[in-house]
This record gives structure tokens, sequence and C-alpha cells, in this order.
């Protein structure tokens, strides 16, 4: 949508410097790429020299961040935080697409289906026996809600989701495309030479402010419930074990893997590819971080790295060792051929 950049500028708290505030501004753009007409934002230094190149009609910076070599024809919008005045600006000029409210005729709801007011609910969606759907929320093309599930207001539910049976969404919650929210839990006994399944009776509930990405899957409980907090925000192709308890405001990013019975504290972050092991508990605000392996519990407030996994500063100091030990073998060789040496002339 386009908008004038002084209209902009003060949607998003911010004082405009040089440039031309009458600019019509239609799109945002990254340093690198924007061009006229386009608003970007410039946070961090080491981009500092693509500003003397660009084309962009404003960016968005810091108060007090110095700015060299900007274009004549470039304003640019101070601000107190220009990460979130420029999310302010991307959200205006490039809204979401908004569903016209209706109910396709070819979708399926089962009976005593409860519809909440000014939804959408789009073609081949399957609705359960007794589910319940809450004001404004969109149910998008393909998406399968089981029986006896809640979904509250204001959630978007992106296509070919699926979400068993019993599962509880809270309110303004977002799940993507391909996500599997409530199938049964992985767990067997092994008996007599064969797995025995063990029932999975729970479910899973989604607090409030909650995004699912695409391709996620969160396990029910076998009993009670896996539980995800208020807040938090798991990434593409993460997979969630049975009876896990995800805190408020936790970071989750692609491909982390969390076996069951786990607890994960508030504000923690698990960075890509982590793994977690059954029945750990993740402290408060702590990193896990990249392709590391837990094993144990993680205390409060630490980062860890490694697998398995440890403090950060020992799992580096730990690699840098381990690099140089080529050198150090040649090192030694060497050392023994002396000694071997000098044993024959003794």
């Amino acid at each position: 949508m386009p908008v004038i950049l002084r209209e902009l500028a003060d949607f998003c708290g911010a004082r405009i410097e040089g440039g031309d505030a009458s600019a019509l501004i239609h799109s945002a753009a990254d340093i690198m790429t924007a061009q006229s007409g386009q608003v970007t934002q410039l946070t961090n230094s080491r981009y500092a020299g693509h500003i003397k190149d660009s084309t962009a009609s404003a960016c968005f910076v810091a108060e007090g961040f110095v700015v060299e070599n900007v274009p004549p024809g470039m304003a640019l919008l101070v601000c107190a935080d220009p990460e979130i005045s420029f999310i302010k600006a991307v959200e205006l000029l490039h809204p979401a697409r908004i569903y016209r409210r209706q109910i396709s005729p070819q979708a399926v709801l089962e009976d005593n289906v409860v519809l909440g007011s000014e939804l959408y609910i789009g073609p081949y969606a399957v609705i359960g026996e007794n589910a319940l759907i809450g004001d404004g929320s969109e149910v998008l093309a393909g998406v399968y809600i089981g029986k006896n599930a809640k979904i509250g207001k204001n959630c978007r539910i992106h296509p070919y989701a699926v979400i068993y049976d019993d599962v509880e969404i809270g309110d303004n919650v977002i799940i993507h495309s391909g996500a599997v929210i409530g199938a049964e839990g992985f767990g067997y006994k092994f008996r007599n030479g064969a797995h025995v399944k063990v029932p999975q009776v729970g479910n899973v509930i989604i607090e409030d402010n909650v995004e699912i990405g695409a391709n996620t899957c969160i396990d029910r409980g076998a009993l009670g419930s896996t539980v995800i907090g208020m807040g938090s925000k798991i990434d593409n192709l993460v997979q969630i074990g049975h009876n896990n308890k995800v805190g408020k405001h936790v970071i989750m990013c692609g491909q982390t893997g969390v076996s069951g019975s786990c607890t994960i504290e508030d504000y923690a972050i698990l960075a890509g590819s982590a793994g977690v092991a059954d029945h750990v508990t993740i402290g408060r605000g702590a990193v896990v971080m990249a392709r590391s392996g837990i094993a144990g519990d993680v205390k409060a407030g630490t980062q860890v790295f490694g697998s398995p996994a440890k403090d950060k500063k020992v799992a580096y100091k730990e690699q840098v060792a381990i690099s140089k030990l080529p050198e150090l073998l040649k090192k030694v060789k060497v050392l023994e051929e002396r000694l071997s040496l000098l044993e024959k002339d003794v």
C-alpha cells in the first residue's frame, strides 16, 4: 500500500532528515537491493558501506547512529528503535492478505460444531464434531480440525495443517501449512520380542500468541497434556515429543528435536538442529546453540554448545584444541624419532 514518506515517518515514530518528505513509498527492501520508492533499514555497521550506492528513498537508523556517505536523495528516518519501526513500515506497506468472511460451501462441518462470528472457513476444510472455532479466526483451505478441538479468537490456520482431536488452541495463534498438532506420541514397551504400543490419550494445549512453523509436529500427551506456553515461537520442521512443557516466549529454531517429558522454561532458546533427550529441564533464559545435543539438565541463563553439550566457553576451547591435534601429532612423532635416536646412542 503506497504511502507518503512523511506519513510513514509519523506512523513509525521517526524523524525525517534530508531527502524528500513528499516522496511516495510503495514497498520495503534490504539495504543491498532497495531502490527508489522503497524504504530500508541500517542497524548494523557491517552494512554501512552499502548505503553510498543505494538508490532507496528512505532508510531507518537509530538515534546517534553515525551514517556517512548518505546519497543526496535519501531521507534518514531517525528513531529510537529502527528495527521495530521498520517492522511497522513493512506491515503498513505489505499488509497481510484479508479473507472475506465466509464459510465455503465446499467445507465439511460435522455435527455440533460451534462457530464464532466473522470467520473464514476455506474450501475443503474439515471440522470435526463438537469442535469450537472462536471469533475472527481463519481456517484456510484443506485444514483438518478434529473432534472436540477448540480454536481461540483471531487465529490463522494455514492450508493443510492437521489438528487432532481434543487439541486446545488459544487466541491469536498462527499455525503454518503442514503442521501436525496432536499426533500420537512415540511410546512403546519391548516385550516378548516385540514393541507394544503405549496408548497416547492426552492432548495438546497451545496458549495465546504462539506461532508454529510449517511441517512442525507437536505430539499429544500419553497422559495429560503437551503444553506450548504463551508467546512462544516455533520454527519449521521442529519435533516436540509427548508431554513436553514449553514455557512462555520460548524460541525453537528449525530442525530442533525434543524428546518426551521435557521442561523448557520461559525465554529459553533452542537454536537450529538442537537435540534434547527425554526428561530434561532447560532452565529459564538458557541458550542451546546450533547442533548441540542435550543429555542432561541445562541451568537457567547458561549457554551450552556441542554434543554432549557443555558450557559454551569450555566447548569452544575444546574445539580449538582439537583443531591443533594434527600439528601436535606431527610434533610428537618428531620427538619420538629423536628420542629413539638418543636411546640408540646410549
